[in-house]
């Protein structure tokens, strides 16, 4: 038993910063994705200077969730579904329907939105875009280092993205000063776009995409929970500097008085701020931002059916492959189906609370975690994500149903 132990922490110090920052941007990219870039733009316009007050307080709800999920995740060395079934049986079988339904589904926005990132970047038609965008995506899979290969593309395209909007955010000379004073006192606040940033940042499958890599690269046991609350905090580090930076983009436009072309809200930004340059560089970040979201997608879906059967877990990439082509065969045949969106979108506010809850009754659980003894603070700040979160999601999904049958 000891000699096991000394193998895993030498295995966590040898897998290191690459497996960890991997992980990160790997959930982090899997958040950015084309509704990301929509949904920042169009709060912007709505809440100017105030929606930094939105964005702090989801980046805190956001590390609240993250946190607890990745630690539980690491100390049980189970994935998400398996800790559920222990906690309730048949409860990880539920969550892994529903992330799958979710994640197939948003697949699909994914997959238009690289074909919508090559329409701006090279001018090429969006459903040849998608076909080509998937193609790349299947081939990070069946690459024979596929966890690796998927850890550097992530890296890559997040730091990319990181660039090229901090650059725009620059250019665009937002009111910076205005911004901070109503980060801390805002002039509005608005509880709808704090739980949509909150829901498309560790909503659905997202929070689970990172624990679940570190996971299958070996990370795990108490031994590693400095490295994986470092990791998970990195991950919504990185989508909060890629917010601001899209968010004081906006702002400088927005104050300016240049009117946001409401068909292409960031799209229009970009143009604004750079010209035709701009317009292109909204073409490598949208595309970076829907592959990216693509590969993590399929990757964490299904990662949460592998442990269902022994050839499930054996084909795993290959069941991969054929999440993201079925996404894209439904993009270019069908496009994007409203009301099913519309529904698993719905759905989406849900798998948070249910998620979050079932992992924070696991963490006091013997026959999961062992010894471990999870942090109070912990405990009582993602119970009040629960909360929020369920009591919000369940509002949302009334609104939402009705939509469906008008």
């Amino acid at each position: 038993m000891g000699k096991q132990k000394i193998e895993t922490t030498n295995t966590n110090k040898k897998v290191g910063k690459s497996v960890l920052l991997g992980a990160a941007f790997l959930m982090a990219t899997s958040s950015i994705g084309p509704g990301f870039l929509t949904q920042t733009t169009v709060f912007t316009q709505q809440l100017a200077a105030s929606f930094g007050f939105v964005i702090l307080i989801s980046l805190l709800l956001d590390i609240f969730a993250q946190v607890n999920v990745w630690r539980i995740i690491a100390v049980s060395g189970l994935r998400g579904q398996e800790i559920a079934n222990k906690v309730i049986p048949g409860l990880g079988v539920l969550l892994a329907i529903l992330i799958v339904m979710g994640g197939l589904a948003f697949n699909i926005g994914n997959v238009a939105g690289a074909g919508l990132g090559l329409n701006a970047m090279l001018g090429l038609d969006p459903i040849k875009g998608a076909i080509i965008s998937a193609a790349f995506a299947i081939f990070i899979f069946v690459v024979k280092e596929a966890g690796k290969a998927m850890d550097k593309v992530a890296q890559f395209a997040g730091f990319v993205m990181i660039i090229l909007m901090v650059y725009v955010a620059f250019i665009t000379s937002p009111p910076v000063g205005e911004a901070v004073i109503n980060t801390f006192a805002p002039a509005e606040i608005s509880i709808f776009a704090i739980v949509t940033l909150v829901g498309g940042t560790v909503g659905g499958y997202i929070t689970f995409a990172g624990g679940h890599r570190l996971l299958d690269a070996g990370v795990k046991g108490v031994e590693s929970l400095p490295q994986v609350t470092k990791s998970s905090v990195t991950g919504i580090a990185v989508t909060g500097v890629m917010r601001i930076a899209l968010f004081l983009a906006v702002l400088g436009v927005v104050s300016q008085g240049l009117a946001i072309d409401p068909a292409n809200p960031p799209a229009s930004v970009f143009q604004l701020a750079a010209g035709e340059i701009g317009f292109r560089m909204f073409g490598v970040i949208m595309w970076a931002a829907a592959i990216t979201s693509v590969v993590g997608a399929a990757y964490t879906s299904v990662s949460f059916i592998r442990s269902f059967h022994p050839m499930i877990e054996k084909y795993h990439n290959w069941i991969i492959i054929l999440f993201i082509l079925v996404s894209t065969i439904t993009f270019a045949l069908v496009g994007r189906p409203v009301n099913i969106l519309l529904l698993v979108g719905a759905l989406n506010a849900l798998i948070l609370p249910l998620a979050l809850g079932t992992m924070l009754v696991a963490a006091h659980k013997k026959n999961i975690v062992g010894d471990y003894k999870h942090p109070l603070w912990l405990t009582i700040t993602g119970g009040l994500v629960v909360v929020i979160m369920g009591v919000l999601g369940i509002i949302t999904l009334i609104e939402q149903i009705p939509l469906l049958f008008k």
